[in-house]
């Protein structure tokens, strides 16, 4: 094994090669969703490492693997071991002893690796815990996670986390690694092929997810990803935090196979909510963070600012179905309070095989703004005119809108914002480009919160009967 010693007192212990193939793993992972569900313990002393002690494991000398691949011990936090195989010339070796592999000349189980970049003084892709996994992106700052797949997710009865129990690793170079996967949960078996490129763009991963159905499953979520949202400049109110904004991601990006580009904004509700936009073979969908001055985080340790987006683009054809949002209530940075999924129409059956092919981006620009204007920002408040006495009644809202095509089109070009809100909720409304900035313009509307019974509702800026902005799906609930 390149990068570490095969054997030997303080280094580890691989066993014999074995032959290894994509099919052979999709086969093993079928075989496996036909025999009852075994769930695997945790590790011995797993609980009394905490996270100082598990980074006293895993920042600091030690050898990598391939030399780029660094394990992450068991701990409080992801207690479960998993098996790691490393593969070279086609043979994979199982990795028996992590002596040597950990800081300080320490043993521990593995819960995951993670893959170290060109200097070796950081990493850009981590897997640890359940399914998740997550790369730092363009700006090597890690924040959103992804995970292998989502099972029943915000239904009645409790979300089920399938694990990766198992893991093939073939490095090529310090930004290239293949990855292949067993997962395993009580309703599903699955194999999962992650091909990670490291670029100057960011990270771009190639994926294919087969799962074979050990019993009906509600809701299967595919290419799922994990943020967190606390508060924005429209809810600081209820923030306890000094800085100004926090969260990892702050709208959901959809585009359809038809082009309409869609935005919806995150919130932190004070109720759990799920929303479902239906579309057939999406072209692509994803939380991004499109907000990134730093003077609005003021955070110069968690740089949320830096966070990379993470946007889905599926390959081949994924028929009907619907981009799924899971949004719940949290009041702190800790906790990842939003989901989002795509979940196919198609019943997700006992004894049922279904196999995706989609590509990650891990990046710091927004491939979902396209070609048209795209909100950049938007602020509420009481409704009414600024110095007079506001109205009780109303609330206002801002959105702001920028791109090329709104350049050189003024108060007489005709451009409307539309809204499907119903009239009667609609006290004043208005757009106009914003003075000194060529490529923005803005939407003032003044809604009668009392008169809309919708949960939200449609926005977007029209000229000559067609779209110069994406869709914004602005929610009303709290």
């Amino acid at each position: 094994m390149q990068g570490a010693a095969a054997g030997g007192q303080g280094s580890p212990r691989f066993g014999p090669p074995q032959s290894f193939s994509w099919e052979a793993l999709i086969e093993r992972a079928r075989m496996l969703a036909a025999k009852p569900y075994e769930a695997e313990r945790d590790a011995p002393g797993a609980h009394g490492i905490d996270y100082d002690a598990a980074g006293r494991l895993t920042y600091g000398p030690a050898t990598a693997l391939g030399g780029t691949v660094r394990l992450l011990p068991v701990s409080r936090y992801a207690p479960v071991p998993v098996r790691l195989n490393f593969i070279q010339g086609g043979q994979a070796r199982r990795l028996l002893s992590g002596q040597g592999l950990f800081a300080g000349g320490r043993d521990a189980a593995p819960a995951g690796f993670r893959v170290l970049n060109a200097r070796a003084d950081g990493d850009w892709l981590s897997f640890v815990g359940a399914s998740y996994f997550r790369s730092a992106g363009a700006q090597n700052q890690y924040g959103i996670s992804a995970r292998g797949v989502a099972v029943d997710t915000a239904l009645e009865g409790g979300e089920e986390f399938p694990r990766f129990t198992e893991f093939w690793i073939e490095t090529a170079g310090d930004a290239h690694v293949r990855i292949h996967a067993l997962i395993d949960g009580p309703s599903l078996s699955g194999a999962m092929r992650i091909d990670s490129t490291n670029g100057p763009d960011g990270v771009i991963q190639d994926v294919t997810a087969a799962f074979a159905m050990r019993r009906d499953i509600r809701r299967l979520g595919i290419a799922p990803a994990s943020s967190m949202f606390w508060y924005d400049q429209n809810g600081a109110t209820r923030a306890t935090d000094w800085r100004p904004e926090i969260h990892d991601s702050d709208g959901l990006a959809i585009v359809a196979a038809n082009g309409e580009h869609l935005w919806r904004p995150l919130r932190n509700p004070r109720h759990a909510r799920t929303n479902a936009f239906a579309t057939t073979d999406p072209r692509g969908f994803g939380l991004m963070q499109r907000d990134r001055r730093f003077a609005n985080y003021q955070d110069d340790g968690a740089f949320y600012d830096r966070r990379p987006n993470l946007w889905v683009e599926p390959l081949g054809d994924w028929g009907p179905g619907a981009v799924m949002l899971y949004e719940f209530p949290t009041d702190s940075e800790t906790t990842d309070n939003i989901a989002a999924f795509w979940v196919s129409d198609a019943p997700m059956r006992a004894g049922g095989y279904h196999e995706w092919r989609y590509r990650l981006h891990w990046i710091s620009h927004d491939p979902s703004a396209g070609a048209g204007a795209h909100l950049v920002d938007q602020w509420n408040g009481a409704g009414g005119i600024p110095g007079s006495e506001a109205r009780q009644d109303t609330r206002k809202l801002v959105f702001d809108f920028e791109g090329d095509n709104l350049a050189g089109l003024d108060r007489s070009s005709g451009v409307e914002a539309v809204t499907n809100l119903p009239p009667a909720a609609v006290v004043a409304q208005a757009a106009y480009p914003v003075v000194g900035m060529a490529r923005r313009w803005r939407v003032t509307l003044d809604v009668r919160p009392a008169a809309i019974t919708q949960p939200e509702f449609r926005l977007f800026l029209r000229h000559k009967g067609a779209a110069l902005s994406e869709t914004i799906i602005e929610p009303m609930m709290a």
